[in-house]
């Protein structure tokens, strides 16, 4: 077997799958490296826990790569109403208000995973190797290599770090980050409701932390419990009686009638940015280059983009024959990406530590702001086409532009 590659991406999650993707059908060799298949898709199936907000420029590079498909043909839930409010302000985001058919859509991570994997079966230039259990990874700028747990050793002039926050790939290349951990724990259910399926996302912000309900095909629904990692604990604890007796207690009436919970986790919340994302022979992509606080889930699809654009950038050098692991090539991608996904970072950090403060002056700015921007028409669809991913130099995936033919 030829275990040489031009491209080795590990990490086939939502992203470095949707890479695969995106290079399928150009004249390099790829191999995606998956650890952990995931679990075969049945209608019958409960809902995941871990679900996202796909936005619309998220959806559009599913579409373009032939991904899209396999995701609607499983389940997923349209979303056209957003609602955001604290005490007394309250605003609304409409999808018709821009004239567009939705505002996004409620994907189980799994769902879009496995439409991706699918999608690698129909390029003879990508090689999907799953399970890939990875014993080592040894980089190099001119070349870098994947042991795995089997014995084979993959080769490849480009290594790509898709392998999520504690990424392996990234270590080895000696890629440093900054973070830090936020105050908060997230406690996430998956609920059954007396309501049928709803088309609004909502947050409401308390004094103890944001509540959010995503939802889910059919009579479902995401619920996501911001607070302190000692309540996130308490709660996660609770039997199911108790439970909801604290969630009928504490989330609002908008909510409906919560019948049963079906599923719980919870995780810590964690900013991290690499202080780079490439060097020669090596690209990050995904959380592997940035993990962002969910509070307006915006994490997979700055993800996707970044697949998009690393795609755009690798064919482009293909065309013109010039070294794929080449930091003159890899500096494009980082140029289209990095101060993008900063932006975004910060936004959210401001978001959290402005609404994450009790105080009443505070609150009370909060509140007319709130109200200001339901009255702010240009202002509100401004806000909505940045949380659509409308805005800004899209790579060409996003805007619906194959990269071939």
């Amino acid at each position: 077997m030829n275990n040489e590659y031009d491209v080795l991406i590990v990490g086939g999650g939502m992203v470095g799958a949707t890479l695969g993707c995106a290079l399928g059908g150009s004249g390099l060799r790829v191999a995606v490296l998956e650890e952990t298949p995931p679990v075969t898709f049945s209608p019958e199936q409960p809902h995941d826990l871990r679900v996202s907000a796909v936005s619309v420029a998220s959806a559009c590079i599913l579409k373009t790569i032939g991904a899209w498909p396999g995701i609607v043909e499983r389940r997923l839930c349209p979303y056209r109403r957003m609602r955001v409010w604290e005490d007394r302000g309250d605003v609304e985001f409409r999808s018709e208000d821009i004239n567009e058919p939705v505002l996004g859509h409620i994907v189980e991570n799994r769902i879009i995973q496995l439409a991706a994997l699918e999608r690698l079966d129909d390029f003879d230039n990508v090689e999907l190797i799953c399970p890939a259990k990875t014993r080592a990874v040894n980089y190099s700028p001119s070349g870098s290599s994947v042991e795995l747990e089997d014995g084979r050793v993959l080769t490849g002039r480009l290594l790509v770090a898709a392998d999520g926050g504690f990424s392996k790939v990234r270590q080895a290349a000696g890629m440093g980050v900054s973070g830090w951990d936020y105050e908060q724990h997230a406690l996430v259910l998956t609920v059954d409701t007396a309501c049928g399926q709803q088309d609004i996302t909502w947050q409401r912000f308390t004094p103890t932390g944001p509540q959010a309900l995503l939802p889910l095909s059919g009579a479902h629904a995401s619920l996501v419990w911001y607070n302190t990692p000692e309540e996130v604990k308490r709660l996660r604890a609770l039997p199911d009686e108790a439970l909801l007796a604290e969630l009928l207690k504490t989330f609002p009436d908008c909510l409906g009638e919560i019948k049963a919970i079906t599923a719980r986790g919870s995780f810590p919340l964690r900013r991290q940015h690499a202080l780079r994302y490439t060097k020669e022979g090596v690209a990050l992509i995904g959380d592997a280059a940035h993990m962002i606080h969910p509070l307006a889930g915006q994490g997979v699809n700055i993800g996707l983009l970044d697949a998009a654009a690393l795609a755009e950038v690798l064919i482009d050098a293909q065309r013109k024959g010039t070294d794929l692991g080449a930091q003159v090539v890899l500096s494009r991608y980082e140029r289209m990406r990095r101060r993008n996904n900063l932006v975004m970072m910060t936004a959210m950090d401001a978001f959290y530590r402005a609404f994450g403060n009790a105080h009443p002056p505070l609150r009370l700015i909060r509140n007319i702001g709130l109200e200001l921007a339901e009255r702010l028409k240009p202002a509100k669809k401004l806000a909505m086409s940045y949380a659509m991913g409308l805005n800004g130099d899209l790579p060409k995936l996003a805007q619906g532009e194959a990269l071939l033919g």
